[in-house]
């Protein structure tokens, strides 16, 4: 498999690639002092943008970390999923730079997708009794609280920059759309409604836009290996807008990926060979 690390600038309206990699890596997050984040082989990289290349990040024991991964709002933590200590998905704190990660999530399995703006509150899902919901808990660690169970599955929450609203994708008698939800789970509301399978909101850190990847319609789950798009659509709410197709899926946006200035974002796609 070829990966390709790439940055698409919304005002030029044209995609960079980054890095070609020859193997398998996901899920770019974007650090505000110049450098990408992604994982492959359960571990994690650093991907200077002045010199790109993968910089192993020491994540300790944590050695099978998953795309669900990302960086504090004050860019000095990184936050991981990984399943070495317990068998199935527990999420961690570390320092940014690398370090010895700190267990946060007691219930499991639970995969990290978004942080608070303020710092303090995780956002994720996890599977307890049923299908997968979307919980949030201290960063600190601590009892967890349910926002929303009443879908047949929930993905991909992340923050909107003002930490008003939380977005993800929810599936509902076989169809995915994006919703949003205040953190305290009121405000529900559906966001999408087209024949696309929608996955992966990400707001933008200006409060204008919110990311997201669209399946073909039909798809199941979120796979890899198919032709996709990302596309955008005002916070508010409104008609969406395509930017890209490519071939990818799992992978090319599971977790926050905007630049901080919210004119760029990094995504993955993937060379068919």
């Amino acid at each position: 498999m070829i990966s390709e690390l790439c940055i698409f600038d919304l005002g030029l309206d044209a995609v960079e690639v980054v890095l070609r990699h020859e193997g398998h890596i996901e899920a770019p997050n974007w650090h505000r002092d110049g450098y990408l984040i992604v994982n492959g082989g359960g571990r994690l990289f650093r991907v200077p943008l002045n010199a790109p290349d993968l910089v192993p990040i020491d994540t300790g024991f944590a050695v099978n970390c998953n795309n669900d991964h990302g960086i504090s709002p004050c860019g000095q933590q990184l936050v991981i999923s990984d399943k070495s200590e317990f068998g199935k998905s527990c999420i961690y704190t570390l320092p940014v730079a690398g370090g010895v990660p700190r267990k946060v999530t007691e219930k499991l399995p639970s995969y990290w997708h978004g942080w608070a703006p303020d710092g303090t509150t995780l956002a994720y899902v996890g599977r307890r009794d049923g299908p997968f919901a979307l919980y949030t808990c201290p960063v600190a660690g601590g009892a967890e609280t349910a926002v929303v169970s009443d879908f047949d599955h929930v993905d991909g929450p992340d923050y909107s920059p003002d930490g008003a609203w939380i977005w993800f994708n929810g599936e509902r008698e076989g169809k995915v759309e994006l919703w949003r939800v205040r953190t305290d789970g009121s405000g529900l509301a559906q966001m999408t409604d087209d024949p696309l399978v929608n996955w992966f909101p990400h707001p933008s850190p200006d409060g204008e836009w919110v990311l997201y990847l669209a399946y073909p319609e039909g798809t199941t789950g979120h796979p890899g290996g198919l032709d996709v798009s990302l596309r955008v659509m005002p916070m508010a709410g409104g008609s969406p807008r395509t930017l890209c197709h490519l071939h990818g899926g799992q992978g090319t946006i599971n977790v926050p990926c905007w630049a901080p200035d919210s004119r760029r974002f990094a995504f993955m796609r993937y060379v068919r060979q």
